[in-house]
């Protein structure tokens, strides 16, 4: 007995080092046979362990600079985790202090006969690439990747900045270990922040460091003139936190989610202030007001929004028949969009300066919003640029000038803020694009003042289809349909199909719904955006209706009903996002069938949900040869709290049931 005891402990223990491995060049038979992860069978990947390092360097010609190193140990179990095999790392590089990346140590481990073989990073497998006029991408390509393998590489990133990248210690697949550690002189004095539902274990501690700086120059002595080294030294507190987490679940996308990153499990670092010795203090603690001031005052910015010599002229010419402000804001706006091409690159900083890009008809966002600003100035409105982080950057959590990615144009008119952006072709006035509706704006005035600016649309967008059917004795269907999209509605339906000819349109929204025979297609304002789009269409259907026996049944909305339930998990963690306030409104006519009567018809509802915000509406009548339907889905809110979701789940599930609840037509 006392052997098998013995034996079990014995197990344990070696389980144990086995869970708690984490050095790099250390791959086991076991880890490599692994076929899939052990708590989340359907993993692509798993991150085995990643720990990182940030910590200052002194050297005598540079002062402080920090250094972060990172090592990885990823475990490959499916093709689709391949792409966990390429790394890339954004670094800053404006020209001049620019960061370095470096990669180290990186190593494909395979079992093949039996044995571990390792295979190198070839130099083939690693490249950098220009991003734009100030960041670089570092990456690199692991090889001899197949399922089972396991692949490590450690990478150094040296800044001469006294920043830390954010550390993630939650991915979109599992993370068996994940530690993160900083290391900051007393000089230095920052804050952190954290984001999402998990909170990591944190250990504080001190040590003390001493930095030699030995320096030499030239003296002279007697007639000669020699080398004289001398060494000098100083010693400082450092204080070093390590954070950790580990058994980490794979953070999962949901539907009607902003941004999942916004959720991830992170910390991140922000340098509020800095004394050196026998020097003043200096604070970098910033507020809103501070970080306008910083970004207008650069000669990208600011400098940029007083240069009008290059449009004068052609503006002139613009506004000089338009009577109102609203006709100016509109006249310039079009203008402007019309003549710009966006080259996809974001920053609120102009990339070539927006006389260049003028004369070039080409710019990021910068060059063209500023330059929509500085013309809306000129034409003697009151307009003001907008600091933005899109929805796919995140939430702007603290003060910095790195929170923010992205810049439009806001005219205040009558006290009410207009928002405009002329990077995208689709867009109107007060319509931006959906990468723009993230929670709050900044608002940013020549006297270095700033006031925050909901971006959330509050007026409703609507969808509006007018539907008159016949059902024929053999169960088809036929009929027309007109379908209006407005404001949000018609940028989705302009950016999604702007690129697609008619056939192609055709041929997607026939897919769409199989047996969909669409003709006499027509569409209205496609490109005048500040109208509603009209689509007017000619249609049979041999997928709607079922006829059984002597019956006809069909749902209220045939084609065009929702079929299941968007919401599927049994629970959420995160808020429901749909966007922009929204109304889908349906009006039908359905012609039935000679010698047909209603047997059933579905009862008219009126389902609330929340404080007003949503509504389900459902109006049924009917004459002796026709049948009315009236569905409005109306989302009055774009933002709905998680803690909801239950209750939003059993509503959707209810509305789906009064979709597709059938109508039974009888013979007589």
């Amino acid at each position: 007995m006392k052997k098998i005891v013995l034996l079990f402990a014995l197990i344990v223990s070696m389980n144990g080092a086995f869970s708690q491995n984490k050095d790099l060049g250390k791959v086991t038979i076991d880890e490599l046979n692994e076929k899939q992860h052990k708590t989340d069978t359907s993993a692509v990947a798993s991150i085995l362990f990643q720990k990182g390092r940030s910590y200052f360097v002194y050297s005598a010609n540079e002062g402080f600079m920090t250094i972060t190193e990172v090592e990885t140990k990823i475990k490959i179990y499916k093709k689709e985790g391949y792409d966990w095999a390429n790394k890339s790392i954004a670094f800053y590089s404006p020209g001049e202090d620019n960061e370095r990346v470096e990669f180290s140590k990186a190593v494909s481990y395979n079992l093949v006969d039996g044995k571990i073989v390792k295979t190198k990073l070839q130099k083939e497998g690693e490249f950098k690439e220009k991003v734009d006029k100030y960041y670089s991408r570092a990456k690199i390509t692991m090889p001899a990747v197949k399922e089972g393998t396991i692949i490590e590489f450690v990478y150094r990133i040296t800044s001469p900045y006294s920043s830390f990248p954010d550390w993630n210690f939650q991915q979109s697949i599992p993370v068996a270990y994940s530690e993160f550690t900083t290391s900051i002189p007393e000089y230095f004095i920052f804050k952190n922040f954290s984001k999402g539902f998990l909170n990591p274990i944190i250990e504080k501690t001190t040590a003390n460091k001493t930095v030699n700086i030995s320096s030499s120059q030239l003296v002279r002595q007697g007639r000669a003139i020699v080398p004289q080294r001398s060494d000098d030294s100083f010693s400082y507190r450092e204080d070093i936190t390590t954070y950790r987490l580990q058994d980490i679940p794979a953070l999962n996308d949901e539907s009607f989610v902003n941004n999942i990153d916004n959720y991830r499990a992170s910390i991140q670092h922000e340098l509020s202030g800095k004394q050196m010795p026998n020097s003043m203090f200096k604070s970098y603690a910033n507020t809103w007001e501070d970080v306008a001031k910083k970004i207008y005052e650069s000669e990208d910015f600011g400098d940029q929004l007083s240069k009008t010599n290059y449009f004068e002229k052609d503006l002139d010419e613009v506004i000089k028949s338009t009577t109102t402000n609203e006709e100016k804001i509109a006249a310039i706006f079009n203008f402007v969009k019309n003549r710009m091409n966006w080259n996809d690159y974001r920053g609120y900083n102009c990339e070539q300066g927006v006389k260049k890009a003028y004369e070039t008809k080409t710019g990021n966002v910068a060059d063209i919003n500023l330059m929509l600003v500085s013309m809306l100035k000129y034409a003697g409105l009151d307009a003001n640029p907008v600091l933005i982080s899109t929805r796919d950057n995140g939430i702007a959590l603290f003060p910095s000038r790195n929170s923010f990615n992205y810049v439009i144009a806001s005219v205040n008119l009558e006290g009410k803020n207009i928002m405009l952006d002329a990077t995208s072709k689709s867009t109107a006035v007060n319509v931006v694009p959906i990468r723009v509706l993230n929670w709050f704006g900044r608002i940013i005035k020549k006297d270095g003042s700033s006031e925050m600016l909901d971006l959330m649309p509050q007026d409703i967008s609507k969808d509006a289809v007018i539907m008159i059917a016949t059902i024929h004795p053999d169960g088809k269907l036929s009929g027309q349909i007109r379908e209006q999209y407005f404001d949000y509605n018609a940028y989705l339906f302009r950016s999604n199909n702007g690129d697609l000819t008619e056939d192609a349109y055709l041929e997607e929204l026939e897919g769409n719904f199989k047996g969909l025979e669409v003709s006499e297609y027509k569409v209205d304002n496609k490109s005048e955006n500040n109208k509603p789009v009209i689509e007017t269409y000619k249609f049979e259907y041999s997928g709607a209706v079922d006829v059984i026996g002597d019956k006809i049944y069909f749902s209220p909305l045939f084609f065009l009903s929702m079929k299941e339930n968007p919401f599927k998990q049994d629970k959420r963690e995160y808020p429901i996002d749909f966007v922009f306030p929204n109304q889908d409104k349906y009006a039908i006519t359905i012609t039935i069938p000679d010698g047909y009567v209603v047997e059933y018809l579905p009862e008219s509802i009126s389902m609330p949900f929340g404080d007003n915000q949503m509504l389900f509406k459902l109006m049924t009548s009917n004459t002796d040869k026709q049948i009315q339907i009236s569905l409005n889905l109306d989302y009055n809110t774009s933002l709905i709290s998680a803690e909801y979701y239950a209750d939003l789940k059993l509503y959707f599930a209810e509305i789906v049931k009064r979709e597709t609840e059938k109508i039974i037509l009888k013979k007589i």
